[in-house]
């Protein structure tokens, strides 16, 4: 009865499915999404049935043009089978489903803290709402959904008609690929904006963060305006909106129209200097044109999204911070391609991230300065309009830098840049080299191997002069091995730039701290930094035991960042020296194990593990909660716990442990430790 298709591929030439809408309910509790969801489609071809990607799924009262229809469900696809009289055009299909997704959607944090949220790209959004997984099948996405009293709901598109009750509704008005359809659920505050050309812009935080608001979305308007001018054509949707959700699994994620990120970047004014949003921030804005409007045809082709998305991130950097910024940027991406043992392609499939993104970016930065801006906008501003809403290949686009530029030679630009598996460092350096700021930092560094004495005094002017800070780093950075003694007034003077980064270096670089260093070192203490506050507090409590109660005074009630680095620091130096506060010792051993609870997000939870086993090994409480984080949605959480027990069990005592443990666990936590027992054996 059936016709079996070789690949997903094969229906879209037979098939055109042009609109989905869903009507969903989710549940945290029961991490449940059920509703309804109509689709329509067109038949290009004669064909028995059609299909939609439904992973793991329940389907009921299926009806195809209001008629009950006979269908076929697997683990993975819901096919319909079609009547014999078959309309061509506007064939309207509608179901129920209910799902219980183990990924591409996630249900996290408790209480009031709760949140509903989505991941596609390299997950499957048919693991939550039935869709179609290849990227060369684009829909036209509406979604309504219920939300909690208390929280507000977001999904692709602008919001529609008038909030009924709980319920939201969001439509797009132009294709995509439902990779990159998106819900997320909470409790956020919103902040408006609008861009130069008029789109509406929204900004989210959790009402807690919302004094963050400046620091985290720092120049977010900026790069929009710039964008859409430096690509040539206007931002391709109807609004924009960006999100922090807990526990995401990755920096950010371009979903269309509305940009899902990690809460690592919601920082205040001190995080900034440490950890900024920038990059990601256009990054993902990047998308919105490279990956949303033109989707890469197949994985050979995947740099068109990351590549690009790299490089104009990079474009806004510049934009923001400046052309050294950028040129200091573009030489950290070549020397992490050269220092990669990976030697692939940028075209084709089954390469890391680096080489689509770094090694890709570095291509469009070469064919950049090949034919120059003017050129490179035309070439990419001709692509995107000639291909909007489709699918595109690496032929696609070179074709169209050949018609603006006929005297460039792709075939070659081709050869060197994207399909050899090396990287040209000598041509990238010489491409850095064309750059003032450049030509003198690696003048610095050459100097590394020079005697101490034959660079002092060069270092010494440089320290005091007006360069760049990078170059100054790289002074502080050769001081290292030196004796205090040789390189003290070197510090001093660089000290005395005032210069976050700078004053960052000498507090990485320092080791053993002099008695007579100490106030000079203990002032940094006051700088703006969380990272340097972290790097002193830590060796300071270390190396001046009778100075710990001066220190902790001064720090307390730090967190730090979303990780609450500082302030998880502080109570495990407080705990260490147990003379500090010891009527306060019960309160802060409490607080730290509650941070490993998962009432918190997983950075929170790992960095209060590895100190509260570094306070004592032996502490059935916090192995215990080592145990109940071997099951997470995010992979580098499970693997430290995971690893951290497989290490433990090696001794026969933690065997036993974890072995008369089993029976307190939940059935997952369970079924992870038992696996790990067994697999010690």
């Amino acid at each position: 009865m059936f016709f079996s298709y070789g690949s997903q591929a094969q229906q879209s030439k037979s098939v055109d499915f042009r609109t989905a809408n869903g009507r969903l309910t989710f549940v945290h509790a029961e991490k449940k999404v059920s509703g309804t969801a109509r689709y329509t489609f067109d038949l290009l071809r004669r064909v028995d049935t059609v299909y939609l990607d439904a992973r793991k799924m329940q389907v009921d009262s299926v009806r195809l043009n209001g008629k009950k229809a006979a269908f076929v469900l697997t683990d993975k696809q819901l096919k319909i089978v079609l009547p014999k009289k078959r309309k061509k055009k506007g064939n309207q299909l509608a179901f129920t489903y209910t799902a219980s997704p183990r990924q591409a959607l996630y249900f996290t944090g408790q209480g009031e803290g709760a949140q509903i949220w989505s991941q596609g790209q390299g997950k499957f959004t048919s693991n939550w709402f039935p869709s179609l997984d290849d990227t060369n099948d684009k829909m036209v996405f509406s979604l309504s959904f219920e939300v909690p009293e208390g929280q507000i709901g977001v999904s692709n598109g602008q919001q529609v008609g008038s909030k009924s009750g709980r319920r939201v509704s969001f439509a797009m008005q132009q294709p995509m690929s439902s990779y990159l359809l998106m819900v997320a659920i909470g409790r956020f505050t919103c902040f408006r904006d609008t861009s130069n050309s008029g789109v509406p812009m929204e900004f989210y935080l959790e009402p807690a963060d919302s004094a963050k608001f400046e620091a985290t979305y720092r120049y977010s308007r900026r790069i929009f305006d710039f964008f859409e001018h430096e690509i040539g054509v206007p931002y391709p949707w109807n609004i924009y909106r960006q999100l922090p959700v807990q526990d995401f699994l990755y920096g950010g994620m371009e979903n269309t129209t509305s940009t899902l990120f990690a809460r690592n970047y919601v920082v205040d004014s001190i995080g900034w200097n440490d950890r900024d949003y920038t990059n990601v921030n256009a990054h993902e804005l990047a998308h919105q044109w490279f990956g949303d409007l033109v989707t890469a045809a197949s994985d050979d082709h995947h740099w068109l999204q990351e590549g690009f998305a790299t490089y104009y991130a990079l474009l806004a950097e510049r934009e923001v911070f400046g052309d050294d910024y950028f040129q200091l940027r573009l030489y950290e991406n070549a020397v992490q391609i050269e220092r990669s043992k990976e030697q692939k392609p940028v075209v084709g499939a089954g390469a890391s991230s680096l080489i689509y993104y770094q090694k890709g970016g570095w291509a469009l930065h070469a064919l950049r300065e090949t034919i120059g801006e003017a050129l490179f906008r035309k070439a990419v501003e001709a692509y995107l309009r000639k291909y909007q809403f489709r699918n595109v290949t690496t032929e696609q686009f070179l074709a169209e830098v050949e018609r603006v530029a006929p005297a460039f030679d792709s075939a070659a630009f081709r050869r060197k840049w994207l399909d050899n598996p090396d990287f040209d460092m000598e041509e990238a350096l010489r491409l850095l080299r064309k750059n003032s700021f450049m030509q003198r930092y690696f003048e610095v560094s050459g100097l590394e191997e020079q005697p101490f004495e034959a660079k002092k005094e060069r270092f010494a002017t440089l320290l005091a002069g007006d360069d760049y800070w990078p170059i100054k780093e790289e002074v502080v950075f050769q001081l290292t091995q030196l004796a205090f003694d040789e390189k003290k007034a070197l510090l001093e003077t660089a000290l005395a730039t005032n210069d976050v980064h700078i004053r960052q270096a000498v507090a990485r670089t320092m080791g053993k701290i002099p008695a007579e260093a100490y106030a000079m070192y203990a002032a940094l203490l006051d700088d703006p930094s969380y990272i340097t506050k972290e790097i002193v507090l830590n060796a300071l409590c270390s190396q001046f035991p009778e100075k710990r109660k001066e220190l902790l005074d001064k720090t307390r009630g730090i967190e730090g960042f979303s990780d609450k680095n500082l302030r998880i620091l502080w109570l495990t130096l407080a705990l260490k020296a147990k003379d500090y506060d010891p009527a306060g010792n019960a309160a802060y051993y409490d607080e730290l194990l509650r941070y490993a609870s998962p009432a918190y997000e997983s950075d929170v939870r790992e960095n209060a593990l590895t100190n509260l086993l570094f306070l004592d090994p032996n502490d059935t409480n916090a192995l215990e909660a080592l145990a109940r984080a071997t099951v997470h949605h995010k992979w580098q959480f499970v693997k430290f716990s995971r690893d951290r027990i497989r290490n433990l069990i090696k001794k026969e005592r933690y065997r036993t442990f974890f072995s008369e443990l089993l029976a307190k666990l939940p059935d997952a936590e369970r079924t992870a430790v038992e696996n790990l027992l067994k697999e010690s054996k």
